[in-house]
């Protein structure tokens, strides 16, 4: 009955470390490290991490505020290498559910990246603003395209 409890703890601990990769969360930093920003980012988790091109990718976010929000938008700047390649522009109601109440609340974004979207790491920075709140918070972190081909060609694009 000895062996059985550390051969059960070493499965179990074999198991975890399997899953291990995708608990990882991302690590992220405000734009302003002096900002009282009403909400509070706590962790980013992007799935699957890196992201793969031409397949969905999903952006969670975990934060929490200490105001009611009714509404207002995300704006989404992406770079490569220090260069601005993209932006848009998201209802912060698509993202999350409104109104936000006061407390733990996740925004969640889901893209497909296009096919010939070139591997490498990129950074975004996505700056939420309320209904007459010009900025709620505002954070940037690090991402990666993966070099495995999607499986499209650019005539699907």
């Amino acid at each position: 009955m000895d062996t059985v409890a550390p051969q059960f703890k070493l499965t179990l601990l074999a198991i975890s470390l399997l899953f291990l990769p995708f608990l990882q969360a991302t690590d992220f930093k405000y734009c302003d490290k002096e900002g009282n920003y009403v909400v509070k980012v706590s962790g980013i988790e992007i799935s699957p991490n890196p992201v793969a091109r031409g397949k969905p990718a999903t952006f969670t976010i975990s934060a929490s505020t200490g105001q009611a929000i009714s509404g207002g938008k995300a704006v989404i700047d992406v770079s490569y290498f220090g260069v601005h390649i993209h932006q848009e522009t998201h209802s912060l109601c698509q993202e999350t559910t409104c109104p936000v109440s006061v407390g733990n609340f996740v925004l969640s974004h889901n893209q497909v990246l296009p096919g010939f979207t070139p591997p490498g790491s990129y950074t975004l920075k996505m700056t939420i603003s309320g209904d007459g709140i010009p900025q709620l918070t505002c954070i940037s972190f690090d991402f990666k395209i993966g070099f495995g081909t999607s499986g499209s060609s650019v005539s699907d694009i």
